[in-house]
């Protein structure tokens, strides 16, 4: 199984993220949800249904082939390492090995301008037979647009695979390219905190997300306040969105086509979802009969995972009593 990532323009203006000490004149809790838009919209595809985390659990071994990679090697490996040692793995250069091809687990070709159109100046697939563990990753960029791609697509290759518009060079290209932003660098501190593990679904990881984003700003008491009061909006309206209530929350919009079948298994997986936030207690105080009735409800709606933990809780709870 493969996940692909492919950068492409996007019209109009990015929302630009506001950080208090960045932007002062806008308000604390502003900075906190702006900030909060961004790493929240990390964990959506492209396809408009929010994902599940999947990362790396052995080090990176590289190699870098293809047109002009004799002089675009040394950026390439430097984004990667820059984004790997966030992550704390490190970067193997196999690329002049003999069996470099055998050996690497992440395939960097750096293919001529004719190979990918100015709209796909780059692309990375993500190979994993569960949605856990990246297995190995593959990479193309355009010769003339590896200066611009390489930090985007090894954010990529960590397994973070959302476009989300605010100050991150995982933004449809953003302005910065040249390096990690504070965002960028809070967003891979989370996904490889000892607190998560491949396979967390979203309300699992927000809190992880959003404690990195606390510790990044200047003023911990009400960056935490604002912490609170953001995951229980978005409990609420994820809750509306999987019933069907209301309008399409803004997030699946932004990032994704929000067609009819789309928004269907987003609601299936949405209902899923909040079922093991209920019967974890993520995002939320746990609730089994929440929990229950959101499984129930993704379970009527086709979900095998939500079948699978509907019987694990059952048992569960049939052993409390």
């Amino acid at each position: 199984m493969s996940w692909r990532a492919t950068p492409m323009f996007k019209t109009g203006a990015a929302a630009l993220l506001a950080l208090a000490a960045v932007f002062p004149s806008l308000s604390r809790a502003e900075a906190f949800d702006q900030g909060m838009d961004t790493l929240w919209e990390v964990l959506w595809h492209q396809s408009g249904t929010a994902t599940r985390v999947v990362r790396w659990e052995e080090d990176l071994k590289v190699r870098v082939y293809g047109a002009s990679a004799a002089t675009k090697k040394a950026h390439t490996l430097k984004a990667l390492r820059d984004v790997a040692a966030e992550a704390g793995l490190k970067v193997i250069d196999v690329s002049d090995a003999a069996d470099a091809a055998q050996q690497a687990n992440v395939s960097i070709e750096i293919v001529p301008d004719s190979q990918l159109s100015e709209a796909q100046p780059c692309e990375t697939r993500l190979n994993f037979g569960a949605e856990t563990k990246i297995d190995s990753v593959t990479m193309q960029m355009r010769e003339s647009e590896e200066w611009r791609c390489a930090y985007h697509e090894s954010m990529h290759v960590m397994g973070v695979r959302g476009h989300p518009e605010g100050s991150t060079v995982l933004s449809y290209f953003a302005t910065k390219v040249e390096g990690l932003q504070p965002l960028d660098k809070a967003m891979l501190r989370a996904w490889y905190s000892p607190r998560a593990r491949g396979g967390m679904t979203p309300f699992e990881m927000l809190p992880i997300l959003a404690d990195e984003l606390v510790a990044i700003l200047p003023d911990k008491a009400k960056a935490k306040q604002s912490r609170d009061r953001y995951l229980s909006r978005t409990v609420q309206e994820m809750q509306a969105f999987a019933q069907g209530q209301g309008d399409i929350p803004m997030i699946v919009k932004r990032c994704g086509k929000s067609t009819e079948q789309g928004i269907r298994y987003g609601r299936m997986e949405m209902s899923y979802f909040l079922g093991v936030a209920y019967l974890q207690g993520a995002s939320v105080a746990r609730n089994d009969t929440q929990a229950v009735s959101w499984l129930q409800r993704a379970a009527n709606l086709g979900s095998r995972p939500a079948l699978a933990q509907l019987g694990a809780a059952g048992a569960s709870l049939a052993g409390k009593s």
